[in-house]
């Protein structure tokens, strides 16, 4: 019986190349599944929606804001005032644009250290109970509504600062800034605070899920080479979590420039800027137009929406910021490792 014998590279093709990027690009416009088309169709309407929705509050916020704009007597930037029912009117948002972003840098330099540490003591200290529980009352605190954080710093919060208040006086009232004269504590550093308890959910819970998304293999690495735990921290989980982190912190100060109800319970406002954090007065753009909008007439109105228009502005220049930050250290993100 003849045996014929074959080699066996001949009896095997050889592998078939992939397909490179271009023939993928064209298989996936030649998609021809109706889920293919349904769900392409879907995802870039809903990105063009979101353009479009974008473009139509930027629309509707300049066009009211040149109305009031154009008949404000005084500078728009620099006014320290806020008198629409004059003829002609009056008014600036000099002492808002300053209350915003001191009390948000206030509660971002609260926040954002102690919620990073929550979340690395979760992740990687806490037993797997303790973690647990400490996450689902993390997560309460985020679901707890803007005007009961508001009741609470009314009613609890704003009385307990006196002692505060007085040591930073004693001890660092030579500098201006923490100089007290023991009037209620219904200043800016008392919005910082509060504001600090409402975003560090925020920033906890998304931090939390970045650094638990750290690869295990280079924390195995890290302590191979001898690391102790905090080492493998420094060098593997915060470098991971870089850009998540800046993420959350983006998110929580969304919130905190936004915020309105809870800033307008405990703050005491007035149109002027002090050097001291801890003497009454200041004011934020979203407190102002929470406290004036129902009393205020149509141009009234039209000058609050100016108001918000800048507050528009604040908050894209503040995403895009974070974005360009993310950008320049995208080495560190999760879909790079």
């Amino acid at each position: 019986m003849d045996i014929t014998t074959q080699n066996p590279t001949d009896a095997v093709p050889p592998p078939a190349a992939p397909p490179s990027p271009a023939e993928q690009k064209r298989a996936a416009r030649g998609a021809t599944r109706p889920g293919d088309r349904i769900f392409l169709g879907l995802s870039r309407g809903s990105g063009i929606l979101l353009l479009v929705l974008m473009a139509a509050i930027a629309v509707f916020l300049t066009y009211r804001a040149s109305l009031a704009i154009g008949k404000d007597d005084g500078n728009f930037l620099t006014t320290f005032e806020w008198n629409t029912g004059l003829v002609p009117p009056h008014f600036g948002i000099a002492v808002l644009a300053f209350g915003t972003v001191v009390s948000s840098v206030i509660a971002m330099v609260i926040a954002v250290p102690i919620a990073v540490a929550i979340a690395l003591f979760i992740t990687h200290y806490a037993p797997r109970r303790l973690g647990g529980t400490i996450a689902y009352v993390i997560d309460l605190l985020a679901a707890v509504p803007s005007i009961v954080y508001g009741l609470w710093g009314a009613l609890i919060l704003v009385p307990q600062l006196d002692g505060l208040f007085g040591w930073l006086n004693d001890y660092l009232g030579w500098t201006g800034i923490f100089s007290w004269d023991e009037g209620a504590p219904r200043s800016m550093l008392t919005v910082g605070i509060l504001l600090a308890i409402m975003i560090l959910p925020v920033i906890t819970n998304v931090s939390r899920e970045v650094f638990r998304q750290v690869p295990q293999m280079h924390e195995e690495a890290a302590l191979a080479l001898g690391a102790t735990r905090w080492e493998v921290i420094r060098m593997a989980v915060i470098p991971f979590g870089r850009s998540g982190v800046i993420s959350a912190s983006m998110l929580g100060l969304g919130r905190a420039l936004g915020e309105t109800m809870a800033v307008a319970t405990v703050l005491s406002p007035d149109f002027d800027i002090h050097a001291s954090l801890l003497n009454p007065g200041g004011g934020t753009f979203a407190q102002n137009i929470a406290s004036k909008f129902n009393e205020a007439t149509e141009f009234g109105r039209d000058a609050l929406i100016a108001s918000g228009l800048v507050l528009f502005v604040i908050t894209l220049l503040v995403n895009g910021a974070a974005r360009a930050i993310i950008a320049r250290r995208k080495e560190y993100s999760g879909a790079n490792a």
